[in-house]
């Protein structure tokens, strides 16, 4: 009542804008209040906020029904949008609004206009799984397959979040589940992507099609295999052509490899997955070091558990340009270094790029010496590394020859910074051997590492050169003494992790009981 004295007075305009560009109007329209509305209607029903927002579009965001229905019966436009193209049609979808949205639709809402993203009221409706909503607005024309700004469907909005009974719906209505977005990607990608089994399922049972690749040449078992779906690699691996996969860049399986998928991989290598393919040499070259299989895109990106999958399978070692050992060794990753020399890797493999006198694999662990501990356990030539043609003599200025010796590589400013730990490291694996003068000259080079010049000076202990003679005789599987029939002080001595050099006996409990008993206990075993 007060409103209507106030519109009769010529001295108050009802026109009048707030700092945001709200009338009277629009906040009796937020406000629910349909009286004061209806005092307001005349001639301004489609006037617009700053942000562009009408009375109508703010009714609905209040879910104001009393005041929607005013104001559309007084010709309010429902197509009118805001600054961001959102109409009242979709706000009211958005809000899950039945009523509102049968209200609006009576009164012409235009049911596939769309938002600055492109998307439709039925595009928000399939996002909140309200098939309630979607059977309203296809009754009123909405399209099945409208493609918003980046060509996804409303299907494909349902695969993506998993939505099974809005795809279920869809699918019914005639929707395209072979349609491709601006990036290539289907439904059953999105669905394979993003672990929703049921809706790959379900996509495969309405005639998906399995062998479409994306833009960049992925089919849907490549994208399920490098998000770990496992359940989703087996039900997509007898949709998906043989042919297709061979001609595809990359397999699914080196995706899984890449990934550290080990129960995907697994998957793969069940279902007939070929454990040494190589990588398309179009792609190889593309890396520096040639990679190719699918173990070594385990091992240069850590994923321990599935190299240990795939070297289970029989994945063979020797296949890369670079062996995958000397990359475990690269990453300092003990385990997966263990791990393929248990199963045969070559501890005298190249590298390419570093022809040297020595392992390869000793320059590639300088940094890590529990990776170098572990390659000298098992059998890696810790002599070669004293192998020096010039001994004593001085050294000529390198750049003579292109194969590096070892005192020249651990001289070099790169690597001089380690070279006290892991000359010191080597000498607990050879016997009596002679420094040349550069490694001579290294050691002298700080304080502390004076101790390790003695110590290879100091004539070797007998227990160690009995041990080193008959790590000789085992071989390489040194480890394998733990399952011999021997007494536990004798494989204590024998072990890799036993006493090193100068340390006695009795300090790993080698003498007394268990080896015969009596002080001379080493001596009987």
């Amino acid at each position: 009542e007060t409103l209507k004295d106030l519109a009769a007075s010529s001295s108050h305009s009802l026109l009048k804008e707030n700092k945001d560009g709200w009338l009277p109007l629009h906040d009796a329209a937020y406000s629910g209040q349909t009286g004061c509305l209806n005092t307001l209607l005349k001639g301004s029903v489609d006037k617009r906020t700053l942000q562009e927002q009408t009375a109508l579009l703010l009714a609905v965001s209040c879910e104001q029904l009393p005041c929607v229905q005013s104001l559309l019966e007084s010709g309010a436009d429902p197509d009118i949008c805001s600054s961001n193209k959102e109409t009242p049609l979709y706000k009211a979808c958005e809000l899950e609004n039945v009523n509102m949205v049968n209200l609006l639709l009576s009164h012409g809402a235009s049911v596939n206009q769309r938002c600055s993203q492109g998307w439709t009221a039925l595009h928000e409706a399939v996002s909140r799984e309200n098939t309630e909503i979607c059977e309203v607005l296809i009754r009123a024309g909405a399209t099945i397959n409208p493609a918003n700004t980046y060509s996804i469907t409303p299907l494909t909005v349902a695969a993506q979040r998993g939505l099974k009974r809005a795809l279920c719906y869809l699918t019914e209505r005639g929707a395209d589940v072979n349609m491709q977005t601006c990036d290539g990607v289907t439904a059953l990608h999105e669905a394979s992507r993003n672990g929703h089994q049921e809706a790959v399922a379900l996509l495969l049972s309405k005639n998906a099609d399995a062998n479409i690749s994306d833009n960049s040449g992925l089919l849907p078992l490549h994208v399920a295999a490098q998000s770990g779906h496992h359940e989703i690699v087996s039900l997509l691996v007898s949709a998906t052509s043989r042919a297709k996969l061979r001609h595809s860049w990359i397999s699914p399986l080196h995706l899984a490899a890449q990934h550290d998928r080990h129960a995907a991989a697994a998957a793969l290598l069940k279902t007939g997955a070929d454990v040494n393919a190589t990588l398309a040499h179009s792609r190889s070259v593309q890396y520096a070091d040639r990679r190719a299989t699918a173990l070594y895109f385990a091992v240069a990106h850590g994923s321990r558990r599935t190299a240990e999958v795939l070297v289970n399978a029989g994945a063979n070692l020797s296949l890369d340009p670079v062996s995958p050992l000397l990359m475990a060794a690269r990453q300092g990753c003990v385990s997966t270094v263990t791990l393929l020399l248990e199963r045969g890797a070559d501890l005298d493999a190249k590298l390419p790029s570093l022809a040297t006198t020595f392992p390869a694999v000793v320059a590639l662990s300088r940094n890590n010496l529990a990776v170098l501990k572990c390659l000298l356990d098992h059998g890696c030539d810790a002599q070669a590394c004293f192998t020096c043609t010039h001994g004593a003599a001085p050294h000529p200025q390198s750049g003579g020859s292109d194969t590096r010796t070892f005192c020249e590589w651990i001289s070099t400013p790169a690597t001089c910074k380690w070279a006290g730990p892991v000359i010191d490291l080597l000498l607990d694996y050879v016997g009596q051997v002679q420094l040349c003068s550069k490694l001579s000259a290294l050691l002298d080079s700080r304080d502390e590492w004076r101790a390790i010049k003695r110590k290879s000076l100091s004539p070797r202990p007998l227990q160690h050169l009995c041990r080193l003679r008959i790590w000789t005789q085992m071989g390489r599987n040194r480890k394998s003494v733990t399952s011999l029939p021997l007494p536990n002080r004798l494989k204590t001595y024998l072990s890799p992790d036993g006493p090193k050099t100068g340390q006695s006996p009795e300090k790993h409990g080698l003498h007394g009981e268990g080896c015969g008993g009596g002080g001379t206990g080493l001596v009987k075993c």
